[in-house]
């Protein structure tokens, strides 16, 4: 088995020799700026590394891993067209570099491009692949309706929250991995697993990723308090609007609107609250109970403990771990 980084030198090397046409310019080149963003390329590795659990025969994986990459870049590109972001991975977003319309149409193309993609896939589990990659694509969908949903809604509960980041996060990590299982020769036993330890580690990843905007480290590159500034309904929010009193609960709804207040005031009014009801605590115990969650589904695979070591590391570096 390759180890990550070779992986994901492979992964690259095919997107970059993956030409688009040159015509229409606007409509493929804001595809190709999108695609060389950066970004972790979190999903084609773990479809990769899954499949090298089961099989040493990496290129036969390779479209299916382009696809969903190309599929990620097109929710992105669509979400923040949605959300109004003027910028993504700290570049213009394409709609405020080429308009609206521009990146609604590339958008359409870069999902019609996924799907070209996978029919490349020459391999007797096709139709498994599809019918995986179609219900991801929906359920992403889904969770990005709920999430706009929660915009106009007063009161979240953690629960729905959950479900919400499960579907918008975690199921193309699930269809990821799955896929790459299907394609390796994994058993349905195996895949229901393997699809389980997708979910948790992108539940895991998703709340890391919330609680690194209030208690992060400047120093990693992300500002902080977004989150706090936009009313964003976070895990951090949630749990916090479920446990406090009234008063704290006035705070959290109002303070991001507060026109009398600076930026860093509203952020350190909003985690004043978060502190007194040990927010911070509660969502690193929830990071922590599904990253062992994840973990434990790789314990069920029967499959040399070298090769699941390799996947095992992955997920740890993901989550800033080193055991």
């Amino acid at each position: 088995m390759l180890t990550q980084e070779k992986y994901l030198d492979l992964f690259e090397n095919y997107l970059a020799q993956t030409e688009l046409p040159a015509e229409p310019e606007l409509l493929y080149t804001p595809i190709a700026y999108s695609l060389s963003g950066g970004g972790k390329r979190l999903r084609p590795v773990l479809l990769l590394l899954t499949h090298g659990l089961f099989s040493e025969s990496v290129h036969e994986a390779l479209p299916a891993a382009a696809a969903v990459e190309v599929f990620h870049n097109f929710t992105l590109l669509h979400d923040d067209i949605m959300d109004n972001a003027s910028l993504r991975r700290g570049k213009p977003s394409v709609h405020a570099k080429w308009g609206q319309n521009v990146a609604i149409l590339s958008g359409d193309a870069m999902m019609i491009y996924a799907y070209k993609l996978l029919s490349r896939i020459q391999h007797p589990r096709l139709q498994e692949v599809l019918t995986v990659f179609n219900q991801t694509a929906l359920e992403v969908c889904e969770g990005q309706q709920y999430d706009m949903d929660f915009e106009q809604k007063q009161k979240v509960s953690v629960v729905e929250y959950m479900r919400m980041i499960e579907l918008k996060t975690s199921v193309l990590l699930a269809g990821s991995v799955v896929i790459g299982a299907l394609l390796g020769g994994a058993s349905e036993e195996e895949c229901r697993a393997l699809r389980r330890f997708g979910v948790e580690l992108g539940l895991a990843f998703q709340l890391q990723d919330d609680l690194l905007d209030s208690y992060g480290d400047q120093e990693l590159g992300k500002a902080i308090g977004g989150d706090i500034l936009e009313g964003k309904k976070t895990y951090l929010m949630v749990t916090a609007m479920s446990h406090g009193d009234e008063s704290q609960r006035e705070i959290l709804r109002k303070t991001h609107l507060d026109a009398t207040l600076s930026d860093q005031e509203k952020i350190a009014r909003v985690k004043a609250v978060y502190d007194a009801l040990d927010v911070k605590r509660l969502t690193e115990q929830q990071i922590g109970l599904r990253f062992e969650r994840a973990l434990a589904q790789l314990d069920t695979l029967s499959v040399p403990a070298e090769r699941v070591q390799v996947l095992r590391d992955y997920a740890m570096s993901l989550m800033g771990r080193k055991k």
